[in-house]
């Protein structure tokens, strides 16, 4: 059984996640050290490097909490999300909310690319988005490489990429949901 998290450990948990989100967005992933998001949470600096062990840690944990509801949502919440719909419906759904937390979250994503982009297709997130859209593609089109497929979709999700489509007034979440659709329902 895991063992409950101390109220005051839960407390510096959130202060030091929410500290290095404000830094993320006031000024960037490259100002997010690890004293800095101590210094603002107003917790020592081994506090946060005892929970999450180094930047990237810390970077992960906060990408997690960001879609930790979109995965509870996919396993066990109700349709199109949820089992129940057919695939293609539930890969468009899942798209559009993956594709609207990488628009919110840009500054985090880039902060991610930077500190975990050589391991980032072993983290369990990322595995478990790509086994998800893979599990979807082969479904609907078992002609088609679904395993690279997924990756691909998921190559897209580049905070830099994101950006410049807001700097252009495009919407990253329409251009990924029709480049799905079109893999999905070409012959």
């Amino acid at each position: 059984m895991p063992r409950q998290e101390r109220a005051d450990a839960a407390r510096n948990r959130q202060a030091v996640l929410a500290a290095a989100e404000r830094l993320l967005t006031e000024r960037g992933g490259d100002h997010v050290s690890l004293d800095a998001v101590a210094a603002e949470a107003g917790v020592g600096k081994g506090t946060v490097f005892r929970r999450f062990g180094s930047r990237a840690g810390l970077i992960k944990e906060l990408l997690e909490e960001r879609s930790q509801a979109l995965r509870e949502n996919v396993t066990d919440g109700p349709p199109p999300l949820g089992p129940g719909a057919p695939p293609r419906e539930r890969l468009l759904a899942f798209l559009a909310e993956l594709t609207t937390i990488g628009e919110q979250n840009a500054a985090l994503l880039s902060a991610h690319e930077a500190s975990c982009g050589d391991h980032k297709h072993e983290d369990p997130s990322y595995r478990f988005w790509a086994q998800h859209i893979a599990t979807l593609v082969a479904a609907q089109r078992p002609d088609l490489d679904a395993d690279f497929l997924s990756h691909a979709l998921l190559a897209t999700f580049d905070a830099d990429l994101i950006r410049h489509m807001q700097r252009e007034g495009k919407s990253f979440t329409t251009a990924v949901q029709a480049m799905a659709a079109s893999l999905l329902d070409a012959p």
